[in-house]
């Protein structure tokens, strides 16, 4: 396996090489074809100089250079390059200045290679510290990145979400889209995980003991604490939006549903064969919404035929659950009004709706194109088929 670690610099010059020297002698008990990648931000006391003398030294030492816009854009450079001109099986993340030790990387490591997507070297866990000679305002700082990323930004499950030490695999990097993070600073590290949550990422936190640097000056400021607290709540709206609009498609499909029953039974059909039907009308009523207006800024790799299969194999887990709803009502409260007891099956059919389609039929992949470009390929695909 690939490794590289990615370690973002400015003004590091006391620290780059004393880390690279650490760095390599780990390497030699891994297994693994390790590298490391220095994306320096134009440092104007030598950084890139001394990094470029270290690759005369070891091959296995990179180095990209660009103009200083924020750890975040570093940070996307350098997994650009990892990910492109270096082939990297895995990502890390990691600090120049000493703050995660070396010795720690084996580790992180090993629970990428066995259990994880994703593996955050975690203060907040049992075995993790802070340095116990931090300021209130420091400690204050650091809790409070992490609630606002847990409960704002909806990272319930983990404990560290500021860290910036981390091993990622390769293949869900590759299915970021970086552009649309839309951070440039330190609410990067919140916008990844965010991401890689949403993609399905399997995360474990390592206890790490984080280290306070000894040499040069720290960079976080406070445009990047605003941008911080912004971008989190920006995910939140997000997030929020798609469910109101699911909801808001639900409502109407909630609509269908009922219109449809109740003509069925105008009909004189039979109530327990009109309500699955009445179901699977609002299935295809719902799907069409969904798919062309609740997720269509989601780029998914299967045409809008392959979603709408996933959506009926889902619904019909729905379906279960609300047609069941439905017989127990009966069945329990028999003079119960068919109408009232076909809408209260239908409210935990929206969640279990909710949660599969997002995750599985409108799944994001970056690297997919467009839903236009989709539908213009197929057609041109269609084109050709008809050719004589």
């Amino acid at each position: 396996m690939k490794v590289v670690i990615i370690v973002p610099t400015y003004n590091e010059c006391g620290n780059i090489i004393p880390l690279i020297t650490a760095l390599q002698v780990q390497f030699q008990r891994l297994r693994h074809d390790m590298h490391i990648l220095v994306v320096d931000d134009n440092s104007p006391d030598g950084t890139a100089g001394l990094v470029r003398e270290a690759m005369l030294e070891h091959r296995n030492v990179h180095l990209i250079t660009g103009a200083k816009a924020g750890l975040g854009a570093a940070y996307i450079r350098g997994m650009r390059h990892a990910l492109g001109e270096l082939a990297a099986d895995a990502v890390f993340e990691m600090d120049a200045d000493f703050s995660h030790a070396p010795a720690d990387v084996p580790r992180l490591l090993a629970v990428l290679e066995t259990s994880a997507d994703f593996v955050i070297g975690s203060r907040h866990v049992k075995g993790g510290s802070i340095p116990v000679e931090w300021s209130i305002w420091r400690k204050l700082n650091s809790a409070g990145g992490n609630w606002v990323a847990r409960y704002v930004a909806g990272l319930y499950g983990i404990r560290d979400c500021t860290a910036g030490f981390r091993a990622i695999n390769a293949s869900i990097l590759r299915q970021i889209d970086f552009s649309a993070l839309r951070v440039k600073g330190y609410a990067f590290q919140v916008a990844l995980l965010h991401q890689a949550v949403t993609l399905g990422a399997v995360v474990e936190e390592v206890p790490v003991n984080f280290i306070d640097r000894k040499l040069g000056t720290s960079k976080l400021g406070l445009r990047d604490i605003i941008e911080f607290v912004l971008n989190a709540w920006w995910i939140r709206m997000r997030a929020v939006r798609t469910f109101l609009r699911f909801a808001l498609v639900g409502a109407s499909g909630t609509l269908v549903n009922l219109g449809a029953f109740s003509l069925l039974l105008h009909t004189g059909m039979n109530k327990f064969v009109a309500s699955p039907l009445a179901i699977e009308i609002s299935i295809v009523w719902n799907f069409l919404l969904n798919n062309y207006w609740t997720f269509k800024e989601r780029r998914t790799r299967d045409r809008a035929a392959i979603k709408g299969v996933k959506y009926n194999l889902i619904s019909l887990v729905s379906l279960g659950v609300s047609f069941t709803t439905f017989i127990l009502l009966n069945l329990l409260v028999p003079k119960i009004p068919p109408l009232l007891s076909q809408l209260a099956g239908i409210i935990p059919a929206v969640f279990v709706n909710y949660f599969l389609n997002s995750y599985w039929t409108f799944r994001h992949h970056a690297s997919a194109p467009p839903q236009g470009e989709q539908a213009a390929t197929a057609t041109k695909a269609a084109s050709h088929s008809v050719r004589p």
